[in-house]
């Protein structure tokens, strides 16, 4: 038996070290959700271990998609089975099956009743309100437009099934025009979803067929549908290191029907129909009006003690409203950062945190960084709800209470009371920090650090 020298022994240990030093990183598209990640961290029954979307995903089930035909085909909607889609360069949802580029003239459908064509010129002489008045738009161009919309839809729509990992590879991942639809089969209640959207920029979801509404406000409204991401009915869902930003679409560069912006956006992330414990992390959302809507509507009853969700380190920039807006849910926000810092951004800006039917909204540690044209009061928005809690939060790095400005600024008041506390949450940095921090780390990255 040969003999090894200590001297070898020593030297064999240390390549050992070093290989080991060296070692590939974690895959992150293995990992799921951290033990202590807010609510999507949630263990039940079905999931005990919280969120781990595709991690369980076979060799087979493990694909790597640069078009939007490729990323239909990996996610396989409705199958369950565990899988991972990393999504590498620029994947555009508006392409036909040839993966040839459409634009919103393919999209346009006849009226099924009269065979009109829908155009935005035809549709815009019909519902003049000056020529139609104050009623809803019914008649051929409106049903084209409906026939139109669908068809767009049909393309822009990518459903994503239950225990599934999309991944975008290195920073610069985009999927440009799409609704990531994450919603089970059934519409009514919630089913554990399961699935984790990380790393991906998502940019442009939009509306070649704006509605127009001559009784939404005072002077009637451009409504759009297709949301970046939508969570329906669904449960156990981690959004994190994502970038939600509109480059060909600004708001800025669209023009004016009937005095009112041809709104060709609707949210960037919306969380309704009863889903549940979801956490949206290190994200940055960027340049739009609405922004997240937590809750269906007033009326939805079955949303009630559910709709719990974590918000924490997302830049939210420039941003008109929504951030959110709660209906039920009982969501914990904390060390966020808000920006206003243009003045197309100060003149879109509503509010942010809004205050809905029964909602449970607790605002830990957060940072706004304002300009001074927007009072303290302007922060918050009320909405049939009745209370929610703001600690330790800063404005320009001095400490503001933004309830009590509210009120001070209201004639019915807003409670300052926390009426649950949350169980699951990493730690909560002090709200000076969160400036540096979440311009830093939000969005997506080259390499994910490791949970």
């Amino acid at each position: 038996m040969r003999r090894i020298r200590p001297v070898r022994l020593l030297a064999l240990a240390c390549l050992s070290a070093l290989g080991a030093a060296h070692a590939a990183p974690p895959d992150p598209a293995r990992a799921g959700i951290g033990a202590d990640d807010g609510w999507a961290a949630q263990p039940t029954a079905d999931l005990p271990l919280g969120t781990t979307g595709g991690s369980a995903a076979s060799a087979a089930r493990d694909h790597v998609v640069r078009d939007r035909n490729a990323l239909v085909a990996a996610l396989a909607w409705p199958d369950a089975t565990p899988k991972i889609v990393r999504i590498a360069g620029t994947l555009d949802a508006n392409v036909d099956a040839d993966g040839r580029p459409l634009s919103c003239d393919d999209y346009a459908r006849p009226d099924p009743e009269t065979g009109e064509i829908y155009s935005r010129e035809a549709y815009l002489a019909a519902y003049d309100p000056d020529v139609w008045g104050r009623a809803a738009p019914t008649g051929p161009q409106e049903r084209a437009r409906v026939a139109s919309a669908a068809a767009q839809q049909a393309r822009v729509r990518i459903r994503v099934p239950a225990n599934t990992t999309i991944l975008g590879v290195g920073a610069d991942a985009r999927v440009r025009g799409a609704w990531i639809d994450i919603r089970p089969q059934s519409t009514s209640g919630n089913q554990p979803m399961n699935v984790i959207v990380r790393n991906l920029t998502l940019e442009d979801s939009f509306d070649c067929f704006p509605g127009w509404d001559p009784t939404d406000g005072a002077q009637g409204n451009w409504n759009s549908l297709y949301d970046s991401i939508s969570v329906r009915n669904a449960t156990h869902v981690w959004v994190d290191r994502n970038r939600f930003r509109n480059v060909t679409t600004r708001d800025e560069d669209l023009p004016t029907y009937f005095g009112r912006l041809y709104q060709v956006h609707d949210g960037y992330l919306d969380i309704t129909n009863a889903s549940d414990f979801v956490t949206v992390s290190w994200n940055h959302f960027a340049d739009h009006d609405k922004a997240m809507l937590i809750g269906s509507s007033d009326g939805a009853s079955a949303d009630r003690d559910r709709l719990r969700v974590t918000l924490h380190h997302n830049w939210f920039q420039n941003l008109g409203q929504r951030v959110p807006r709660v209906r039920f849910g009982r969501v914990h926000a904390y060390n966020n950062l808000y920006t206003v810092d243009t003045p197309v951004a100060l003149q879109r800006y509503g509010y942010s945190w809004g205050v809905g039917v029964e909602s449970a909204l607790r605002a830990e540690a957060n940072h706004f960084q304002l300009p001074p044209a927007l009072p303290d009061s302007a922060v918050i928005d009320r909405f049939n709800g009745e209370a929610m809690y703001a600690e330790d939060n800063l404005r320009n790095g001095r400490g503001f209470d933004p309830v009590a400005a509210y009120n001070a600024a209201h004639e019915v008041p807003i409670l300052d009371e926390a009426r649950w506390h949350p169980p699951l949450h990493g730690r909560i940095d002090p709200a000076w920090a969160v400036p540096a921090r979440v311009r830093m780390g939000a969005g997506p990255r080259a390499t994910l650090p490791p949970r």
